[in-house]
């Protein structure tokens, strides 16, 4: 089988599912943005042939190059990046090579803000109330309607990026001073802690396996207020969440496919969908997943994808693996030498600079840790956050 893999560098950790796709087999031509002399060896040792290209916000120069690549290998079986910035390139791929899986026409329903609200809404699973805005006029009259705060927030979005909460008429007209150039909602404000739903479905859209993270802070807040963000998998998930999490995965209507979804854990236990995202969870969780697990999700997508059966899979998670964020120019109580002297045995990993598009939301600096306990995991993460 051809697959053709957008941006097969980036994330940095996503040369684990081209190595896995290439164990079974799989003819995997990248496209991306670095210089082929630029990857990492392991990657290189991967591809079968990688395509160049300065800009993959390009459509045109993507059309090419998988043009380029049909050319030299025959018909294309599968197109993905597994990347929130590409799933519209790569649907539009899809469309125009007739190869199977989402298309533009799914994403405009499944990646919207306002196409996720209509789809929670069918399948009965709660959202707070949303409507799409262009002007500070309609916030105004939303308003009326829900009462604030709201959150001002693209329709298309990731991390936060270009999102505002207003809790007043004069701080809308602050925030929309100019019209926005790309469609907004505004959504009614959610107090309550943020947790996911994340797996993969097989190609007949079963659940092969689920796991749930909890963050510190909304991301809103990490961005805007620059705070220090944490976020770690929970041994076991919710009873309540779990139900509300397969009713939105079946109604995604999703084949072959990772899927993220994001709750709020409202102050009386009842659980309330934020958005669903139609790719592995983002940062270094799968690395996380793997840890908590004591198994391989890039192998085990790479078998989902080419057909293979995964047996009778079992998934339980032994461990909270956390992410434990920094941010470069804070002064922290306690030095680097310190942390790593009291996490001992549980440090995973660790970077001390995150790629560029990373780092406000999840800082310039990162821990992983792993922990059977969750208190101990907490007092370390207050340990390696505690400022002077």
């Amino acid at each position: 089988m051809n697959f053709v893999f957008i941006s097969p560098h980036f994330p940095p950790q996503y040369f684990h599912f081209i190595t896995a796709l290439r164990e079974r087999g799989v003819n995997v031509l990248g496209i991306g943005d670095s210089p082929y002399e630029g990857l990492r060896q392991e990657l290189r040792e991967s591809l079968h042939e990688y395509f160049f290209t300065p800009n993959l916000n390009d459509y045109d120069a993507l059309l090419r190059a998988t043009g380029y690549l049909t050319w030299r290998h025959g018909r294309i079986g599968l197109i993905e990046s597994l990347n929130e910035s590409w799933l519209e390139m790569e649907a539009r791929l899809r469309e125009d090579f007739h190869v199977p899986g989402l298309l533009p026409a799914d994403i405009q329903r499944l990646r919207t803000k306002s196409g996720m609200a209509g789809v929670f809404k069918d399948a009965g699973v709660p959202h707070p109330e949303l409507e799409r805005v262009q002007s500070a006029s309609q916030v105004k009259a939303f308003a009326q309607r829900v009462g604030y705060p709201l959150v001002l927030k693209p329709d298309v979005g990731v991390g936060a990026a270009h999102t505002y909460k207003v809790s007043s008429d004069a701080e809308v007209d602050k925030a929309l001073a100019q019209p926005p150039a790309i469609p907004y909602v505004a959504q009614a404000f959610v107090q309550g802690t943020i947790v996911t739903y994340d797996g993969l479905v097989d190609r007949e859209g079963r659940i092969l396996f689920t796991l749930s993270h909890e963050y510190s802070d909304g991301v809103m807040e990490v961005v805007t207020e620059k705070r220090d963000i944490s976020f770690w998998s929970l041994k076991e998930i919710p009873a309540a969440l779990d139900t509300l999490g397969r009713k939105a995965v079946a109604a995604l209507g999703l084949r072959e496919r990772w899927f993220h979804l994001e709750f709020f854990r409202l102050p009386d236990g009842r659980f309330m969908a934020l958005e669903a995202n139609l790719r592995p969870p983002g940062g270094f969780m799968t690395d996380m997943m793997n840890y908590a697990c004591d198994m391989d999700v890039y192998r085990l997508w790479a078998r989902v994808v080419t057909g293979d059966s995964v047996g009778d899979l079992r998934v339980t998670p032994k461990y909270h693996v956390c992410h434990v964020a920094r941010r470069a120019g804070r002064s922290y109580r306690h030095s680097h030498e310190e942390v790593l002297r009291k996490l001992g045995p549980s440090l995973l990993m660790h970077t001390s600079n995150l790629p560029g598009v990373y780092q406000a939301a999840m800082g310039t600096q990162m821990y992983l840790t792993r922990h059977l306990d969750l208190e101990a995991m907490r007092q370390d993460v207050r340990f390696i956050q505690s400022t002077i």
